[in-house]
C-alpha cells in the first residue's frame, strides 16, 4: 500500500518503471507532448524535476502500460476482485467461497470504510497560480487539470459514504477567470450534477474540494462508475490497502493524503470554460460551466504534481478503462439482468460506440431459425438508461444464443450467398471486445427493415459535436438475432467490379463485410449520396458487403492493421450523427419505423458543424522527442 504519491514514484522507480527529466521543462504544450510520446512508445512514468514557472515537481504517465498499473495494485488487485466478486452477486459468493476468499472479502471490506484522520496544519498553503500550468494543445484556453478527483457532498450534514468523488475537467487559469477561480466541466449525466441541483435547490453554495496527487487509488477512485448509493472513497480504500483519510475543514472534505488540496463553492452564475483538446481527439467548444471560487488552496510539503495528456484514443485513459473493466466485469449481469458483456470501444472515443451481448430467451421455445430481436431490445432500453452506458451514440446488441447455436452446429436455413461459418472464439462465445469478430456475427443477421432503432431527438455526450447542439443528436441501436441472412466477403476482387460516381474512390475493405469509401469533392450532400446509392444498388456484391462508411481519406484503410481498424473506427463513430449521417437502399418509413436494404451507409465525412482535430506542431514533436530521450540522465 502507499500513502502518497511519492512514495509509489519511488516504487515505480525501483522497479526500473520511473525516469527522472533533470532538464528544465515548459508547461507551455511541450510537458504534455512528452507525455503523449512517453505512452505512445510504452515508456516509463516520468518524473519532472524542474517545471519552467513553479516549484513544484510533476509526473505523468502513472498508468501509462497495463504491467505498470498491475504492479502498483500488486498487493491489494485480487482482494479488490474478490470485493466484487461478492457484491455482484453475494448468493453464489458464499455457495463457493472458501476460507481464504471469505478472509480477503473481509479485509477489502474494513479497508473500504474511510477513516478521519489529519489537520489542517499537515498542510501549507499555496495558490492556483502556483501549479505547473500545463496546456496541452496549442487552442486550448488555458491551463487545466487532468487528474483532479473533485468531491461534494450532497449537503452540509451529509455521511462522508454520500460523498462523490468524480474527475471532471478543472481550468484553473484563462477565459476571463480570477486568480482565485477554476472552472469545473463536468460533463452531461454525472454524479456531481445530483449535488449541484441539490444546493441549488435549497439555496446553498456547493462546497467542493478538488484533490491532487496522493496513493494511486484515489485516482483511479475518481473515474470508477459506482453506483449511485455507494461512494468511490469506498473502492478507494479497497484499491489502496488503506481505509481513505480525511478530515473536515469548514464544511469541505480534505484529503488527508493528498498533495493538493483546492476548497472552493460553486458560484451562482456561470462563466466560459474552454476549448480544450479532449479525449475523442477533437477540440471540445467554449461554453458556459460552473465555476469555484476558491477559499483556500493547499499543499504538502514538497507536493508532486501528477498530470496526463488527452488525445485521439489510445492514451492514458484506455489504460484506466481497461483496468476497471477487468474488476467490474462481474458486475455487469447483477446490475444489468440479462446482459453478458458491455465494450464500450476506446478506438471510437468510447463513447460514440459500445457493443454488448445479452440473452434473447423472452420466448424459449421458439427455434433457432425463427429467433428475433424481442429481448435484446429491452435490454438496449435498459443499457441507454444505465450509468455512462447512456451516452453511447450506436448501441449495436448480439444475442449470446446465437453463437451457442452456432457452436452447436445448428443448421441454418439456406439462402442466397449464405454459408454456416460461425463468428465466434473457440469456447463458442461471442467476444464484445473483438470488434471485427462482433461487427461480422451482427452484420451477418441484421435485417435492414426491421433492426435499426433510432431515438432522434436526444442527449449524447458533451464532447460530442456531431448532433444539431451541445449535449444534443441522436442515438441508433442495432440489435440482430436469429440466423444468417448474408454471407459477409473480405475479397479484394469484389471491388473491380464496383463502379463509384464522381467525387468517390478508393474503395477500401476495413472488415469482413464493411467497406470504407473515399470522398474527395467538399461538403457531401444528398445529391451525391443519391448517386452513391444507385452504384451500390447495381453491385453485385452489395449484400456482402452490408456496412459502407463514407470517408474524407480511406488510404490508411485495409491492411488488416490495428491501426487501419482503429482509424476506421475513429473516423466513422466520431464524425456522424445517426438521424441525420444515416442512409440505406430503398429507404421507406413503415409505420414511422425506418426500413432499408443493405448496405447502410454512414457518412463520416467531416463537416462544418464538428470540432478541429487536435494536432501540434513539428518543432514541439522534436523538442519533446529530445527530452524524452535524455530523461534518465544526469548530466542531459
Amino acid at each position: 500500500m502507499y500513502t502518497s504519491l511519492k512514495q509509489a514514484l519511488l516504487d515505480l522507480e525501483k522497479a526500473g518503471m520511473l525516469k527522472r527529466v533533470h532538464e528544465e521543462v515548459d508547461p507551455y504544450l511541450e510537458m504534455a507532448e512528452i507525455a503523449r510520446q512517453a505512452f505512445d512508445s510504452k515508456g516509463p512514468a516520468l518524473l519532472f524535476e524542474k517545471v519552467k514557472g513553479s516549484r513544484f515537481q510533476a509526473a505523468c504517465n502513472i498508468f501509462g502500460t497495463r504491467e505498470r498499473m498491475d504492479f502498483l495494485f500488486r498487493d491489494t488487485l485480487e482482494s479488490t476482485r474478490t470485493a466484487v466478486q461478492f457484491k455482484s452477486n453475494p448468493a453464489e459468493f458464499f455457495r463457493h467461497a472458501g476460507p481464504a476468499t471469505l478472509l480477503r472479502a473481509a479485509r477489502a471490506g474494513i479497508r473500504s470504510l474511510p477513516r478521519r484522520s489529519g489537520s489542517i496544519r499537515d498542510f501549507e498553503e499555496c495558490t492556483l497560480a502556483d501549479l505547473p500550468q500545463i496546456v496541452g494543445w496549442p487552442e486550448d484556453g488555458g491551463p487545466f487539470l487532468t487528474l483532479p478527483q473533485v468531491a461534494t457532498l450532497p449537503g452540509s450534514d451529509a455521511k462522508i459514504l454520500t460523498a462523490n468523488l468524480g474527475m471532471y475537467r478543472v481550468q484553473i487559469a484563462g477565459n476571463d477567470f480570477a486568480p482565485d477561480e477554476c472552472g469545473i466541466h463536468y460533463q452531461i449525466n454525472r454524479d456531481i450534477a445530483r449535488h449541484h441541483r441539490k444546493a441549488i435547490e435549497e439555496g446553498r453554495p456547493l462546497k467542493v474540494s478538488v484533490f491532487l496527487g496522493g496513493p494511486p487509488a484515489h485516482t483511479v477512485a475518481a473515474v470508477m462508475p459506482m453506483p449511485e448509493d455507494l461512494s468511490e472513497l469506498t473502492f478507494a480504500g479497497m484499491l489502496g490497502g488503506m481505509r481513505f483519510r480525511y478530515f473536515m475543514h469548514e464544511g469541505y472534505i480534505v484529503s488527508s493524503d493528498a498533495d493538493f488540496c483546492i476548497l472552493g463553492e460553486m458560484a451562482p452564475e456561470l462563466k466560459p470554460e474552454g476549448p480544450f483538446g479532449d479525449h475523442v481527439g477533437y477540440y471540445s467548444g467554449k461554453h458556459l460551466f460552473p465555476y469555484l471560487k476558491v477559499k483556500k488552496m493547499l499543499c504538502k510539503k514538497n507536493a508532486i504534481f501528477p498530470f496526463t495528456s488527452v488525445g485521439r484514443p489510445p492514451k492514458e485513459d484506455t489504460i484506466f478503462g481497461e483496468f476497471i473493466h477487468d474488476i467490474t466485469k462481474p458486475m455487469v449481469p447483477s446490475s444489468l439482468p440479462g446482459v453478458e458483456a458491455v465494450h464500450a470501444v476506446d478506438a471510437s472515443g468510447v463513447h460514440p460506440l459500445c457493443l454488448a451481448v445479452a440473452k434473447e430467451n423472452f420466448i424459449p421455445y421458439i427455434k433457432p431459425e425463427e429467433r428475433e430481436p424481442l429481448e435484446l431490445l429491452k435490454t438496449a432500453n435498459a443499457l441507454l438508461g444505465f450509468n455512462q452506458v447512456s451516452l453511447a451514440k450506436y448501441l449495436m446488441v448480439a444475442a449470446k444464443e446465437d453463437a451457442i447455436a452456432d457452436e452447436a452446429g445448428i443448421k441454418q436455413p439456406a439462402g442466397k450467398n449464405q454459408d454456416v461459418r460461425g463468428t465466434r472464439n473457440s469456447a463458442g462465445q461471442l467476444d464484445a471486445r473483438d470488434v471485427p469478430a462482433f461487427f461480422a456475427h451482427v452484420l451477418e443477421r441484421v435485417d435492414f427493415a426491421r433492426d435499426l432503432h433510432f431515438q432522434t431527438s436526444t442527449f449524447i455526450d458533451t464532447l460530442d459535436y456531431t448532433g444539431t447542439r451541445l449535449n444534443h443528436g441522436s442515438k441508433l441501436v442495432i440489435a440482430a438475432a436469429g440466423v444468417k441472412r448474408r454471407e459477409l466477403h473480405e475479397n479484394r476482387n469484389d471491388l473491380d467490379v464496383l463502379v463509384l460516381p464522381a467525387g468517390f474512390s478508393n474503395a477500401r475493405i476495413a472488415m469482413k463485410g464493411v467497406l470504407a469509401i473515399q470522398w474527395n469533392g467538399g461538403e457531401l450532400n444528398g445529391d451525391y449520396m443519391r448517386a452513391l446509392r444507385d452504384a451500390l444498388a447495381s453491385w453485385e456484391y452489395r449484400e456482402n458487403y452490408p456496412w459502407v462508411s463514407v470517408m474524407d481519406n480511406t488510404s490508411t484503410i485495409g491492411d488488416n492493421s490495428q491501426q487501419s481498424l482503429d482509424d476506421f473506427l475513429w473516423t466513422t463513430f466520431t464524425r456522424s450523427d445517426p438521424a441525420q449521417d444515416i442512409y440505406g437502399l430503398n429507404e421507406r418509413f413503415v409505420q414511422k419505423h425506418w426500413a432499408i436494404d443493405a448496405p447502410l451507409i454512414v457518412d463520416a465525412t467531416a463537416k462544418p458543424r464538428h470540432q478541429k482535430m487536435l494536432t501540434v506542431s513539428d518543432s514541439v514533436k522534436q523538442r519533446a522527442a529530445e527530452i524524452l530521450a535524455n530523461a534518465g540522465r544526469e548530466h542531459a
